[in-house]
């Protein structure tokens, strides 16, 4: 398990599901579907919940989740064809979400994706190295129209978490 990079000065929090969230879709998911918990025998995934790896044997659940359609519903924004939903791995139960305040799932290639106020994609950048993180969140901050990011896995796209402007 590798652990995530340490925390700077001046580095973006990273926000996990809020926990009303994850009570909802530890019942039902973004895509309607009940949702059906596991056991995670190998570890290694990517938990939204409290932005770790999950360790062998924990309760997970992958269900679709559908970010930006819950930031549009507490915002009044309307993402139009930019909503959409994906596979995330949850805890099964209640966690005590994240440990610190540490930059989580560094240790892959990452997209930034920046979303303007009303939920449009204002453009991305991929970030190779661990390092790159802050250069990133700079950059798509100095643009006044850029309201958050979604830092997403490049492999599969999904969405890992969200830093919003502070």
């Amino acid at each position: 398990m590798t652990s995530p990079a340490p925390t700077r000065p001046g580095v973006r929090i990273a926000r996990p599901i809020p926990p009303d969230v994850l009570d909802e879709l530890r019942s039902t998911d973004d895509a309607g579907r009940p949702t059906a918990p596991g056991t995670d025998e190998e570890g290694g995934a990517p938990l939204r919940c409290c932005l770790r790896r999950s360790e062998p044997g924990e309760s997970i659940a992958l269900v679709s989740y559908a970010p930006l359609r819950r930031w549009a519903a507490e915002t009044g924004a309307d993402p139009g064809p930019y909503d959409e939903q994906g596979p995330v791995f949850i805890h099964a139960r209640a966690c005590p979400g994240p440990a610190g305040d540490a930059l989580p799932f560094t240790d892959s290639h990452r997209t930034v994706r920046r979303y303007s106020f009303d939920g449009r994609i204002l453009g991305g950048r991929l970030v190779e190295d661990p390092d790159g993180f802050d250069a990133a969140f700079t950059e798509a901050f100095a643009d006044p129209e850029v309201a958050f990011v979604h830092v997403r896995a490049v492999e599969y796209g999904c969405f890992l978490y969200e830093v919003r402007r502070r």
